[in-house]
């Protein structure tokens, strides 16, 4: 008050730091307390303005702090969402998950989300706009990429007010490392959890909230629709096996991606395209799906995922002439180049030789971070650790770990505008279900959670506004449901023959692995889509548990039929692209076309073969130009 503030204004700032120090976030406590009052004194800040409250639309309220203090213009901002949100109508939101959501497999996401927090510093919201439309090798859709950009500083912030732990550098503020393909350390981490702890932050935020309702361990079959608007889903309830409709005004897929189309994967069993699939269905299109990531570094035997960050916080890539040979291929960022480039110049250090054999028989490179010492090992790479240690056998503070590239990521997905809006009225998708084109034909890392927690945002702002503002007068589509029950059951589950599905299923990952590896030509792929083709047509559509509880066997098949129609598609993408760009690289076509192939490839259904089309690439400030590092 001594310094110009407003009597109230001046008692909500020091409530709020007050409870700044009781609860430990020491840089919005007395830290900031002298700065507050220089502020009022220099007249940077008023302290004399009221915040100004409106609600733009429904569900929403805006608090805008003119250029007074933030912290009351929050305070009156709370109180009136929470008027708001008594005298606006209640939403019933249904959260229909495969397994229990904290199992999604997003909780494995390790070593960061990628922002712009520290521009005091030198890092810029258009360096990280102009570093994902260079990983992306110039496909990325340049006005999404900007979004994404602008939009994560905020919600990084407020993952923190919703609890998120962040590791922090000393002085208290979020700290950040370095991820491959950035020009500044804007990887957002909390050791190496990062996914789990935001997915548990974001869980026990939805507990406070009584209108949101968990199905877990349901199996979404199919999306109901009348030819333009969306009405429900069908869903089969694993615990006791029954048939239901779950009839909606909106909806959102955020399902993941297809990893588990490939043997050698870091994704969960349970990351299989069943989202993808009854979108592609439904009428939607798959965008992009011959763009597959495969990271450089998948721990073996198995393919879990050692996190880049591990190459952020300065881990070594080893030959077996114990070189550093990244040098040869990108030598201005190392093992900190796009993972693109880090699994081809592994590959093809293992072609010339220079690799490593795994006890399995397995060519391999090896990972070393010994030198960053047992403590900081600890503090920042610990999950990896115990990984190594449970599923190899080998503690890396003490020994090289052996790696190769492994599939993590599927760039393509549902094809989505700018907003998350899919091609039928009321369904929207976001993640890595979706293809928004932020990530082109290469996702740097880090994105992906910032991709998740932006467009989990404006999804689900759309989709209730949306839910809240239109009805659904038309027909429920009776015959629509009857044929997916006709599918699922007399198609599937009471189906004959005698191919065993986990045999053809380990047939078609094997076959995905073999020939649309990180490097590929005509001939493999082609051999490939016939192999699938072959596979598809053999009889294993047949469910031998008749039990109707938990019944895994139905729910393999059922996985098994959405794979073979995915698989198509990324398949029949990869042979259409003749040009080798981010994560397709083609043996046979080497470089780059945009003469003839910068657009993105949208695949529709057909029963016999899936129907491609183009669509363009939105291209504001960055034309393309050579990708090098």
């Amino acid at each position: 008050m001594n310094y110009g503030a407003k009597d109230w204004i001046a008692r909500s700032v020091a409530r709020a730091v007050k409870r700044s120090e009781e609860t430990g976030n020491i840089i919005c406590g007395l830290y900031y307390l002298e700065s507050y009052c220089q502020q009022l004194e220099s007249g940077r800040v008023d302290g004399q303005v009221d915040p100004i409250i409106s609600q733009p639309r429904m569900g929403a309220v805006k608090s805008d702090a003119l250029f007074g203090f933030a912290q009351p213009a929050f305070e009156k901002g709370y109180i009136a969402a929470i008027e708001a949100a008594k005298k606006g109508p209640s939403l019933k939101i249904g959260v229909v998950s495969k397994v229990q959501v904290m199992r999604s497999h997003s909780v494995s996401a390790e070593g960061g989300t990628a922002a712009v927090l520290f521009e005091d510093e030198g890092d810029t919201i258009e360096s990280h706009v102009y570093d994902t439309v260079k990983g992306s090798d110039f496909l990325a859709d340049q006005d999404v990429a900007e979004r994404l950009c602008v939009e994560m500083p905020k919600q990084i912030h407020q993952l923190d007010h919703w609890g998120m732990p962040w590791s922090r550098r000393d002085d208290g503020r979020i700290d950040q490392r370095n991820f491959g393909g950035y020009s500044f350390p804007r990887a957002t981490y909390a050791s190496d959890k990062v996914g789990f702890y935001e997915m548990q932050t974001l869980y026990d935020t939805c507990q406070k909230y009584d209108n949101i309702e968990y199905l877990n361990e349901w199996f979404v079959t199919s999306i109901i629709h009348d030819g333009k608007k969306f009405k429900g889903v069908t869903a089969i309830e694993l615990s006791s096996g029954n048939f239901y409709t779950i009839k909606g005004k909106a909806l959102i897929i955020a399902t993941g991606g297809a990893g588990r189309l490939y043997s050698f994967s870091t994704y969960a069993l349970s990351s299989t395209p069943d989202g993808l699939d009854m979108g592609f269905r439904a009428g939607m299109a798959l965008k992009d799906m011959e763009f597959v990531q495969f990271h450089p570094t998948g721990i073996l035997p198995s393919g879990i995922l050692i996190t880049e960050g591990a190459r952020g916080e300065g881990g070594y890539l080893l030959n077996n002439k114990g070189e550093r040979f990244m040098k040869t291929y990108a030598a201005g960022k190392m093992e900190l180049a796009p993972r693109d480039i880090v699994s081809r110049s592994i590959m093809t250090e293992i072609e010339q030789g220079n690799g490593f054999k795994h006890e399995t028989g397995v060519d391999c490179m090896k990972l070393d971070i010994r030198h960053l010492g047992d403590e900081k090992i600890k503090e920042k790479l610990g999950g990896i650790r115990e990984i190594s240690i449970k599923f190899s056998g080998i503690d890396p503070a003490k020994d090289l770990l052996d790696i190769r590239p492994v599939c993590h990521y599927m760039m393509g997905g549902l094809h989505t505008d700018i907003d998350g809006a899919t091609e039928i009225q009321g369904v929207w998708a976001a993640g890595e279900a979706a293809c928004n084109s932020v990530h082109g034909s290469n996702r740097l890392g880090a994105n992906s959670t910032s991709e998740c927690i932006v467009w989990g945002k404006i999804t689900g702002e759309l989709a209730a506004e949306y839910a809240m503002n239109n009805t659904n007068h038309n027909e429920w589509p009776h015959h629509l449901v009857a044929l997916e029950e006709k599918r699922i059951f007399d198609g599937i589950f009471r189906g004959n023959g005698d191919v065993n599905p986990y045999e053809i299923r380990q047939e078609l990952t094997d076959t995905l692995n073999d020939k649309a590896y990180v490097y590929r030509n005509e001939t493999d792929l082609v051999e490939g889509l016939k192999k699938v083709r072959e596979l598809k047509k053999q009889a294993w559509k047949h469910v031998d548990d008749k039990a109707k509880e938990y019944n895994t066997n139905f729910a393999n098949v059922m996985e098994l039929d959405s794979m073979f129609r995915v698989a198509e598609v990324l398949l029949v993408g990869a042979i259409n692209r003749k040009e080798s760009r981010g994560a397709h690289s083609r043996t046979d076509y080497p470089k780059r076309d945009d003469t003839n192939f910068l657009y993105h490839t949208l695949a529709y259904y057909d029963p016999i073969e899936p129907i491609m089309k183009t669509h363009p690439v939105t291209i504001t400030k960055y034309q393309p130009v050579e990708r090098k590092y």
